[in-house]
């Protein structure tokens, strides 16, 4: 298995709604009504989740939880955070080193309490899974870790026997436009890195994760633009 973990979602909502979910403490477990069984079905079937949750950040705000993301990817630390509000849809694309319960276990709760803003009635699903390039695979593929189903009310991990007909293949090519950003961020972290002074001593610092392509600006406290920034 890779080491590189991957959370995201697209969940349908407005941009009022967007707005208060940024400042919507993230849920204790028992916002999702399953927590214990969140890999039944997937690739780590038979893992328990149930004291991984112990490690999340329960009562931090989305807004507070993905600033610190972005601050932290800024000073060099190899995590990666696409947050947008973008056609209607709160849309993330999370990628980190290693299975670090805190940050996974934290999206995926805030991710559940935006289900009281959602404006479809359908579950939105929230994918976890780890991928050496950091990309969507296949619908079928076999290596999905868990699917976290939003509803409006409640939100519960769904094993791949109990998905709809489509099975992922609708939320895989509704996140398509949100993995495009997340390269975009890989290649343009990847540059600056390789411009970098590396013989100055200064340690690594960039201003790119905290760009409205990647990043909401009410996440950061910034006013957002008028107009539409054309895309690089």
């Amino acid at each position: 298995m890779s080491d590189g973990f991957m959370v995201a979602t697209r969940i349908a909502m407005t941009r009022e709604g967007f707005d208060r979910w940024l400042d919507t403490p993230a849920p204790g477990p028992d916002a999702i009504a399953n927590p214990g069984g969140m890999f039944d079905g997937w690739f780590w079937d038979g893992r328990r989740a149930d004291t991984a949750w112990r490690n999340a950040a329960v009562g931090v705000t989305p807004r507070d939880f993905f600033a610190e993301r972005v601050g932290r990817t800024g000073s060099g630390t190899p995590e990666m955070s696409v947050l947008l509000y973008r056609e209607g849809a709160l849309e993330a694309y999370l990628f980190g080193l290693g299975y670090v319960e805190r940050e996974v276990h934290t999206a995926l709760l805030m991710f559940a309490a935006a289900g009281a803003f959602k404006t479809e009635p359908a579950p939105d699903a929230v994918l976890f899974w780890a991928e050496t390039g950091g990309g969507l695979r296949e619908p079928d593929w076999r290596g999905w870790l868990a699917v976290l189903s939003v509803g409006k009310d409640l939100s519960r991990f769904t094993p791949a026997s109990g998905l709809p007909p489509a099975g992922l293949a609708d939320p895989i090519t509704a996140l398509r436009p949100v993995e495009d950003r997340f390269f975009r961020l890989v290649e343009c972290l990847g540059e600056e890195e390789e411009s970098w002074d590396w013989e100055s001593g200064e340690p690594f610092t960039t201003t790119t994760p905290r760009d409205e392509l990647f990043v909401d600006p009410e996440v950061l406290g910034r006013p957002r633009r008028t107009t539409a920034r054309p895309e690089r």
